[in-house]
């Protein structure tokens, strides 16, 4: 008994010893374990260098707690889980699960204040076994900073899609919604954006929400060219200041004077987003008492630059297959007007295939009377971002069109060898002035041939950044169209090129980050259901009594002699 009793007291003692050494080394090194075969608990450099930049407390409060659908609950979790992630790393942030319907008293006054804020819930309809509810839920969270507040969306809203498949897509960029929250309620703005006017471009209420996206994020400001006529080497000083500018829709035709500003921005490593409608045609037009308008080409005086650049927007329209839908009026019954659902082939949805950042995991984005690109050789890295569908092909302008051709009949011959026709471009390096070896517009001593190295965005079609008005001429959702109510992401697309372009590439990284989820097959369970039962519940406890029976017999048998 001694001899075993001096083994015990030395095998306590090693215990002992042995945890507080552990305990020591895990107060002088930090490292956490991530056992998912994807990774997905494993924080980004990006986040973990946005961690950093928190000095102060940060609170974050998620409203999703309660009685939660499936679905929900495995999106909450993940948040939760995610949270734990952060927080491991920053003290400084600390959060709370808040359940908005619980307090039935209360929760009238928090919904109304969380409707102000632009936290809208969704209404779901739950399918448990075939017994059908519906139910709300506030897929949102907010984070407090420094008196700052900033709203996160939890759920990401996919046109189309089951609510299992947005949670899916939702718990993929959950990561970045919430680093890239964090990165604007606490990174100081540096870079500085501007929004090129003075040649007909699109009015400041059509892409207010764009501009609402980017001030989030870094300065912006409207810059007029009309300054070029009186004082060109003036606007280029001023301009050069900026590093990005957008030219979102322009329909008058630049002066050489203006050309050579722009110009010799891009030469000094200034970059760029080109938003162009090479064809003048627009939705308004078309409802009219004929249901018809005449699409024509628009001179910009801006070929000669983009061919020096190393592309080439057609004076063609893009007809697709993969158009959007649209609510024609078909005729009437009694006193009311009835609506019926076409194709309109000339606002294609595009589904990006690049593998590039900048459109990786985006769904469905949006265009209206699109053009295609060439793309010339020229020594410049060109990248295809968006392209039309294989069934799609060009339309010579000027023509007509009509919306009587909701109706017309296709086949897949119309379309042999024409289609996949590219909307979207990335350029990068270090492009070649238009004016090379040609007389100067104006005089400019710091004039270059050859410019530095940078990079631009070109899409063919202005639209694609343009918000709706509602009744009240107030701006909704960019990307959202209210004819059908379907939300496009035509605003990630715009925001992936800006934050691209201004070289902050760390949350598109997280936003391409691939996760794997599988989703689970909800028919073949409800087919099963008791063995789904017995295999997820019973077998473990089945497993566990059997285990313990054995231990116990075995422990008698050995200590019963």
């Amino acid at each position: 008994m001694k001899a075993s009793t001096q083994i015990n007291i030395k095998t306590l003692w090693i215990t002992i010893f042995v945890l507080v050494v552990l305990n020591v080394l895990g107060t002088l090194f930090f490292y956490r374990f991530d056992l998912t075969k994807d990774k997905r608990y494993t924080l980004s450099e990006t986040s973990l260098q946005i961690v950093k930049q928190i000095k102060n407390p940060l609170s974050v409060k998620i409203y999703m707690e309660g009685d939660l659908p499936a679905d929900f609950r495995r999106l909450q979790q993940e948040t939760k889980q995610l949270l734990e992630e952060f927080q491991a790393y920053n003290s400084n942030i600390v959060f709370e699960f808040v359940n908005p319907l619980e307090n039935e008293d209360e929760s009238m006054e928090l919904i109304k204040s969380l409707y102000q804020k632009g936290l809208t819930p969704i209404n779901i309809t739950v399918d448990d076994k075939g017994k059908q509810s519906q139910a709300m839920v506030f897929p949102w969270a907010i984070a407090v900073y420094n008196n700052k507040e900033i709203n996160i969306p939890l759920l990401k809203n996919i046109m189309g899609a089951r609510t299992e498949q947005k949670v899916k897509a939702s718990i993929q960029h959950l990561e970045y919604s919430i680093a890239d929250a964090i990165n604007k309620i606490t990174k100081d703005k540096q870079k500085k954006v501007a929004f090129i006017k003075g040649n007909g471009e699109m009015n400041e209420i059509h892409v207010a929400k764009m501009l609402q996206q980017i001030k989030e994020s870094y300065y912006i400001g409207p810059f007029t060219l009309d300054s070029v006529a009186k004082d060109p080497a003036g606007t280029l000083k001023a301009l050069k200041k900026y590093d990005l500018a957008i030219i979102a829709k322009p329909t008058e035709t630049f002066s050489d004077e203006e050309k050579q500003v722009l110009d010799q921005f891009i030469m000094n490593g200034g970059k760029t987003l080109w938003l162009i409608d090479q064809v003048s045609a627009d939705m308004d037009s078309l409802y009219n008492q004929a249901g018809a308008t005449l699409a024509y080409p628009r001179d910009l005086n801006l070929n000669d630059m983009f061919f020096k650049y190393g592309f080439r927007i057609n004076p063609d329209l893009v007809k697709d297959e993969q158009g959007s839908p649209i609510k024609l009026a078909t005729g009437e019954q009694g006193s009311a007007t009835q609506y019926q659902d076409f194709i309109w082939k000339f606002a294609p949805i595009v589904s990006p295939e690049s593998k590039h950042s900048i459109v990786k995991n985006l769904g469905g984005i949006k265009f209206d009377f699109a053009s295609p690109i060439d793309t010339l050789k020229n020594g410049i890295k060109k990248t295809v971002l968006l392209q039309s569908s294989p069934y799609s092909k060009k339309i010579g302008a000027p023509a007509e069109i009509n919306l009587g051709i909701v109706t017309e009949q296709t086949s897949p011959k119309d379309y042999l060898n024409k289609g996949n026709l590219v909307l979207s471009v990335l350029l990068e390096g270090s492009f070649h002035s238009v004016f090379e070896n040609r007389i100067l517009p104006f005089k400019d001593k710091s004039f270059l041939e050859n410019g530095k190295s940078t990079k631009m965005v070109v899409v063919a079609d202005g639209d694609i950044a343009r918000n709706q008005l509602d009744k009240n001429r107030v701006p909704v959702e960019l990307g959202y169209d209210q004819r059908t109510g379907n939300l496009y992401d035509n605003k990630d697309f715009i925001m992936n090129c800006i934050n691209y372009l201004l070289d902050d590439n760390g949350l598109i990284n997280i936003r391409s980050k691939d996760l794997d989820l599988p989703l689970l097959d909800k028919e073949k369970v409800y087919e099963n259901y008791t063995q789904t039962q017995f295999i997820t519940i019973g077998l473990p406890i089945l497993i566990l009594l059997v285990f313990g029976v054995l231990f116990t017999y075995i422990r008698k048998r050995k200590y019963s002699k």
